[in-house]
C-alpha cells in the first residue's frame, strides 16, 4: 500500500471515531435533559402532593370545625331565645290565670254578698272573704253608731274582743278614716298597736257616706304581704260589702233609713254568737 493511501485511510478512521463522539456526546446530552426533565416531574410531584397531604387535610378539618362551633353558637343562642319566650309565655300565663281567678273570685263574692238580705248571712261572707281570699288571721268589722258618733265592733275574728273597744269619730286612725273615707294600707304588723293603728283600715262607703270599716290586724303566717289582689278585694268589700250590709237594714227597718243603734248591735251578738 502506498503511503497515500495510508493517509487517505487514517483520515477516514478519525472522521469515523470523530461522528461516534459526537454521536455519543449529542446522546450524553439528551439524557442530561431528559434527567433535568425527570428531576422537574419529581419536584411537581413532590410539591402536588404536600399540597394535597395530611398538612392540608389538618387545615381542612381545623375550618371544618371552626364552622361547626359557630353554627353550635347559633343554635345554642337560638335554644336561649326560645326558652326565654317560653319562660315570658309561662310568666304571662300565670298572669292571667291569676287574672282571671281575681275575675272569678270578684264576681263569686260580689253575687253572694248582694244574694241575701239577710244581715248575719252577709257578715258571714265578709268572714269567708278575709280569711279565705285575703289571708287574714285577726280583723274586725265596725259599724257607725250614729246617735253616739262611736265606730263600734260587729264581729272581732282571731283576737280577743275585749282588745278592740270602740273609736270615737274623729278620733286616731280609724275615726279619722270615717271622716275621710279613704283606705289606709301599711305593711302588716307595721304598728306596735295593730288594735288602735290596724295595718289595713277599709271604710265601708254607701255613696258618699261611711257607715263602717273593716280593721285588719294580722294576717296569716304564710303571708307576708298585701298584693293587688288583695286590693281589688278591699275594693270590692268597701263598696259591695258596704251595700250589702246597708240594703239588708233597710229591709230590717222596712224601708227607712237605717240607724245602727245599742238593740241592733245586742241583736247582732245573739246572732253571731
Amino acid at each position: 500500500m502506498s503511503e497515500r493511501d495510508e493517509t487517505t485511510g487514517a483520515t477516514q478512521r478519525a472522521e469515523e471515531f470523530l461522528q461516534v463522539f459526537k454521536r455519543g456526546a449529542e446522546f450524553t446530552q439528551d439524557l442530561l435533559k431528559e434527567n433535568e426533565r425527570l428531576r422537574y416531574q419529581v419536584l411537581k410531584l413532590e410539591q402536588s402532593a404536600g399540597q394535597t397531604g395530611p398538612g392540608r387535610d389538618l387545615d381542612h378539618l381545623q375550618d371544618r370545625i371552626t364552622v361547626l362551633e359557630s353554627e353550635k353558637r347559633e343554635i345554642l343562642d337560638r335554644i336561649k331565645a326560645i326558652e326565654q319566650e317560653n319562660q315570658d309565655y309561662d310568666n304571662r300565663y300565670s298572669e292571667i290565670e291569676a287574672e282571671n281567678n281575681l275575675l272569678a273570685n270578684l264576681y263569686i263574692s260580689s253575687y253572694q254578698l248582694h244574694s241575701t238580705l239577710d244581715i248575719s248571712e252577709i257578715i258571714r261572707i265578709i268572714q269567708e272573704i278575709l280569711l279565705n281570699l285575703v289571708g287574714v288571721e285577726q280583723f274586725s268589722i265596725m259599724l257607725l253608731d250614729e246617735t253616739r258618733q262611736q265606730l263600734r265592733p260587729l264581729v272581732v275574728e282571731g283576737a280577743d274582743p275585749n282588745l278592740v273597744a270602740s273609736v270615737r269619730v274623729g278620733e286616731g286612725v280609724i275615726g279619722t278614716i270615717v271622716q275621710t273615707g279613704e283606705r289606709r294600707l301599711l305593711k302588716p304588723e307595721g304598728s306596735a298597736d295593730v288594735f288602735s293603728a290596724p295595718s289595713a283600715v277599709i271604710p265601708l262607703v254607701v255613696g258618699p257616706d261611711v257607715i263602717g270599716v273593716i280593721n285588719i290586724y294580722k294576717l296569716l303566717q304564710q303571708k307576708e304581704s298585701f298584693s293587688d289582689i288583695d286590693e281589688e278585694l278591699f275594693n270590692l268589700l268597701g263598696a259591695h260589702a258596704a251595700t250589702a250590709i246597708f240594703t239588708a237594714m233597710l229591709h230590717l227597718e222596712r224601708g227607712s233609713r237605717p240607724v245602727f243603734h245599742d238593740s241592733f248591735f245586742v241583736r247582732m251578738a245573739k246572732t253571731l254568737g
